[in-house]
């Protein structure tokens, strides 16, 4: 071991925009803290490229650290609060309020093993540095402190049948904003499969569990400014990769324009959030589920995957003589901002983790709960109110009748956006189970079902957790008590003084 370990109250690690609230919070009720980031910098997908903040409709539901959050920015910005905004100006907010609440934040410190029968007290890095604490808060995408100290989790889809739930398991494969809407062949050369394609005939029945975790991407910043990088070729780029791309806009014609592609969402300073739309875009379905349990190599190799196909496809869509000259001439139209990521050769250096692993703790939160207003009001940390949101998880080559031929036709599997009212977050789905562990909290990986998680997977809501679990952990340091002793009022009443809200409207 590397020197004597270093000690603080709260210990969080992942610096996510949930691990940022968490340490922030825990240190303002008075606890010392320390923040651990694998990588270099703060924020995940906050200062990971994800600018164009899901707020819509729930707007009215965000206080506390969350608001003051879109508030820093809104001053940057000549507004009020603002939801839209560049990456790097996320990441100065947020290590200001690092900063200004004396956080230690130790960058680069990736874990490697963590205590286990029911209390952790201690984790290590991959250096041998040791760091030792008395209540931890899990603020990673992936879950990973809650898996190294044993405690019980899932990954990917339930069945219905798991928890009763309507929207669970494998999708029928209908229409959708992310649906081919144009015949197009997943055949290779060879007579196999385009990569990454599955036979339908592998697909499990409808509403049945499959495990499998919906896409990943890059949220690109791009901007249309006259100083625009063009996107680059990656290494190794290979036209033919992206021939799916090629069949789908010779299949759409006229209607081959950038947003078929990709729906770029405008910020401040002439830049936009590139997300993921349509059935081929920079979703690379089916990559990514190696990626949760997988050793920092395997993470690696999939995060390289999800950029060499984002980047080789915007630089495919801008100049490949094949295509469209309009379609061409439109994706050149944007191009990297030489203000952003400037130490990641202009590209984020967050791969949108859209799901992790999911705790299995005290209480988990289903469908059933998003649908009737959440938990009891009296155990509320917090609120929710965005859509049940998955993307896709499979490309298909679904057997597509073509009287008289049977023809393979690529498809999509798993897209579905369903609103949802506000809803209550309840304390519980942020604690393990007690005989599990009793020094822990969870901000991201909380426990969840697929489907309800999924509505509760976004950056405000990560924000409100972390929030809630700092304040939590701090409470819990104040009287020496493990964080499920204390009553879920007295956190609710602790936020609430923070100008957080945890009432329904």
């Amino acid at each position: 071991m590397t020197g004597a370990p270093q000690r603080a109250d709260v210990v969080v690690y992942g610096g996510t925009g949930a691990g940022v609230m968490a340490a922030v919070a825990a240190a303002r009720g008075g606890a010392s803290v320390i923040l651990l980031e694998p990588g270099r910098h703060v924020g995940g997908m906050l200062s990971g490229g994800l600018g164009r903040t899901d707020v819509e409709r729930q707007e009215g539901l965000i206080g506390g650290l969350a608001l003051e959050f879109g508030r820093r920015l809104g001053r940057l910005y000549g507004q009020e609060v603002a939801w839209r905004f560049e990456p790097s100006a996320a990441e100065r907010v947020l290590g200001d309020l690092l900063h200004e609440h004396g956080v230690d934040v130790r960058l680069g410190w990736r874990l490697t093993g963590a205590g286990r029968d029911g209390r952790i007290r201690r984790v290590t890095d991959e250096h041998g540095r040791a760091v030792d604490g008395r209540i931890f808060i899990d603020a990673t995408y992936e879950g990973d402190l809650l898996a190294a100290a044993g405690v019980s989790y899932a990954i990917g889809r339930e069945g219905r049948a798991t928890h009763g739930e309507r929207y669970a398991g494998r999708r029928e494969l209908l229409p959708s904003p992310h649906q081919f809407v144009v015949p197009v062949s997943p055949l290779a050369a060879d007579g196999g499969l385009l990569p990454w394609f599955v036979p339908f005939d592998d697909l499990v029945p409808p509403g049945e569990a499959d495990g499998r975790v919906q896409s990943f991407c890059y949220r690109v910043c791009l901007t249309d400014a006259p100083d625009r990088i063009p996107v680059p070729p990656p290494p190794g780029y290979d036209p033919e990769r992206f021939e799916l791309a090629r069949r789908y806009a010779e299949a759409l014609g006229d209607r081959a324009v950038f947003r078929a592609f990709g729906g770029p969402g405008r910020l401040p300073n002439g830049k936009a959030d590139l997300n993921s739309d349509g059935p081929v875009s920079t979703n690379l379905p089916g990559a990514a589920q190696e990626y949760l349990e997988g050793d920092a190599a395997m993470r690696d190799c999939v995060a390289h995957e999800h950029r060499t196909w984002a980047q080789g496809l915007l630089h495919f869509l801008a100049t490949d003589p094949r295509l469209p000259a309009g379609l061409r001439r439109e994706a050149a139209g944007w191009g990297l901002p030489r203000d952003e990521f400037t130490d990641n050769e202009h590209w984020p250096h967050q791969l949108y983790v859209r799901e992790g692993r999911r705790m299995i703790g005290r209480r988990v939160l289903t469908e059933r709960d998003l649908f009737a207003g959440g938990g009891p009001a009296d155990a509320s940390v917090g609120l929710a109110g965005y859509n049940i949101d998955i993307r896709e998880v499979h490309w298909v080559a679904a057997p597509i009748s073509r009287f008289p031929d049977l023809v393979p036709e690529a498809l999509t599997e798993g897209y579905l956006s369903v609103p949802v009212p506000a809803n209550a977050i309840p304390y519980d789905i942020l604690l393990p189970r007690p005989e599990e562990c009793d020094d822990l909290l969870v901000a991201c990986a909380v426990s969840a079902s697929h489907v309800a998680y999924c509505a509760l997977r976004l950056e405000p809501q990560f924000m409100i957790l972390g929030e809630a679990a700092g304040t939590a952990a701090a409470l819990a340091v104040e009287r020496g008590v493990a964080p499920g002793a204390l009553p879920a009022a007295d956190v609710r009443a602790a936020l609430a003084r923070r100008n957080a809200i945890v009432d329904l409207p």
